[in-house]
């Protein structure tokens, strides 16, 4: 299989070959919905709690004792009803992670790459190279691409002056080859993969 390269004036010279099995896999749609799913249940932090009658503090002592006062019968002054009670049915720290192996994690992202190639919406550039952060360079570099909406931009390394760039444009995030995930993909309309960071994700789906 092989794609067209685009340089950022919007001309291609020549092509790259890529791997069938990472981007010529079988579109899974319940499985890219489980990972996509596990990945943002895992981002949930779960730290709410709040206290129930055992964990706030005093209480220790019967109010008053059990007849004879004509009050209504009391055995803490932390119940739910009182003020300063406990909670009744308290939230309490927990962890929302869902469990995906390794293998069906990556099952997930070749079938959402190769959906993306078949949709025409993954671009492939030899390289985005900016002197100095500007953002105009990398909004006129994303539009000679021909690339538009919100776009995923993939590099190899981290690059300042690529992500300082992108920055104060709100539709465009900058992620390495290495930080990809299965929302970011799904979630973009085109995805722009330099050569070298095609190359690393290949690598590591094979």
């Amino acid at each position: 299989m092989e794609q067209a390269i685009v340089k950022i004036d919007g001309s291609t010279d020549r092509k790259v070959s890529l791997a069938d099995t990472v981007f010529g896999a079988e579109y899974k749609e319940p499985l890219v919905h489980q990972v996509v799913c596990a990945y943002l249940a895992g981002a949930r932090s779960g730290t709410s709690a709040q206290k129930n009658r055992s964990a706030v503090s005093g209480g220790g002592a019967k109010p008053w004792r059990q007849k004879g006062t004509g009050r209504a019968r009391a055995g803490t002054s932390r119940s739910p009803l009182w003020r300063k009670g406990g909670r009744a049915f308290p939230s309490s720290t927990r962890s929302y992670d869902q469990k995906v192996n390794r293998k069906m994690y990556r099952a997930a992202i070749r079938s959402i790459l190769s959906e993306l190639l078949r949709q025409d919406r993954l671009v492939i550039c030899d390289d985005i190279q900016l002197s100095e952060p500007k953002t105009a360079k990398m909004a006129h570099a994303l539009g000679g691409l021909g690339v538009s909406g919100r776009t995923l931009l993939v590099t190899a390394e981290y690059d300042a002056n690529v992500a300082l760039s992108a920055r104060n444009l709100v539709s465009v995030e900058v992620l390495e080859a290495s930080q990809l995930d299965p929302v970011s993909l799904v979630g973009s309309e085109h995805i722009v993969f330099t050569e070298g960071a095609l190359r690393k994700v290949e690598e590591a789906l094979q």
